[in-house]
């Protein structure tokens, strides 16, 4: 039976956080009447993501960005790039422009940290949001919107081995990343059997060969974990191709992917509700900016995990559609 409590608090997490924003919104606009946002002022935030191209999952996160850039009167600036020096590049070219805020990724901190924190040190307010949520403080940054992806990935294991018991293979698309590495490690946590299968998700018919290659070797694979619903697309046609009866269970949605768990075809998926991380970290830095809001009082704001499966995918379903969910 699938356990709603992690859902629920990811959920709650979320909501509160909304309605603190909201509230703390409206209680700028009273105060502010004299100047910032309520008078008419823009403001520009940069947001630097390392989006591959030809990914799909960062659609939402911009489309939670840009109606928050709406909302707010904030210019946008977004630039990605899926390689760490050259995504700290584009955020020291962010610093050198002189935005007003800024939004990052952190999927190898190590590279990407040390750019973030130039920011700090220029006077410039930085959150991080999707990637990075363990060592984003290290860097001075304000605020983390995101999932908690060793939850994640320990929700995953357990209910496959309540469901799907058997051999799993966890697959990661972009080795080293940190939030993708958190996601199977949690998985092995609560699944022993799982190991690591590594792809090249930037070339999704080579991903299907890697994955069909590993069945065919194993036959004994009961369940492919993916990370991406990209990479669950290709794992399907890598499953079908190899005869196996594996089946999927993935991170992250999209309208064809929701359609899988209606029609069966994929077990279920865990959402990070990505329209949400784009939507907070704009936000947040607009509050930062225009009533001098304190975003770095609490923890990380949690997005997910949100477990979507036959349960509860009709009434997603329209908001997939629609490039929210």
């Amino acid at each position: 039976m699938r356990s709603t409590r992690r859902p629920l608090k990811a959920l709650v997490a979320v909501t509160a956080a909304t309605m603190a924003l909201a509230a703390c919104s409206s209680e700028g606009g009273a105060k502010n009447s004299g100047g910032g946002a309520s008078s008419g002022e823009s403001y520009t935030i940069a947001m630097v993501t390392h989006e591959a191209p030809g990914d799909t999952f960062w659609d939402k996160i911009r489309n939670g960005a840009e109606a928050a850039a709406k909302n707010h009167n904030i210019t946008l600036k977004y630039s990605n790039d899926p390689d760490a020096g050259q995504q700290a590049t584009l955020i020291q070219n962010a610093v050198s422009s002189k935005v007003d805020g800024l939004a990052v990724t952190m999927p190898n901190p190590d590279a990407i940290g040390p750019a973030a924190q130039k920011a700090v040190s220029a006077g410039i307010p930085v959150v991080a949001f999707n990637a990075g949520g363990d060592t984003y403080k290290d860097y001075g940054i304000l605020m983390y919107f995101g999932s908690n992806e060793d939850l994640a990935g320990q929700s995953v294991g357990t209910k496959i081995t309540q469901d799907n018991p058997g051999k799993t293979i966890c697959v990661i698309q972009e080795q080293g990343q940190v939030q993708l590495e958190t996601r199977c490690a949690g998985v092995a946590k609560t699944d022993p059997s799982s190991e690591v299968l590594y792809v090249n998700g930037r070339d999704l018919p080579s991903v299907q060969q890697t994955i069909g290659a590993k069945l065919q070797e194993d036959p004994t694979i009961a369940n492919v974990v993916t990370l991406g619903a990209d990479i669950a697309l290709a794992s399907q046609k890598a499953i079908a191709d190899a005869g196996s009866k594996a089946q999927v269970a993935t991170f992250d949605l999209n309208a064809d992917v929701a359609q899988q768990i209606k029609d069966g075809g994929i077990a279920f998926t865990v959402d990070q509700q990505p329209y949400v991380q784009g939507y907070l970290a704009v936000t947040s830095l607009w509050l930062n900016l225009t009533n001098g809001n304190d975003i770095g009082g609490g923890g990380p704001v949690l997005t997910g995990p949100s477990i979507v499966d036959s349960s509860n995918i009709d009434k997603i379903i329209p908001y997939t559609k629609n490039n929210t969910r």
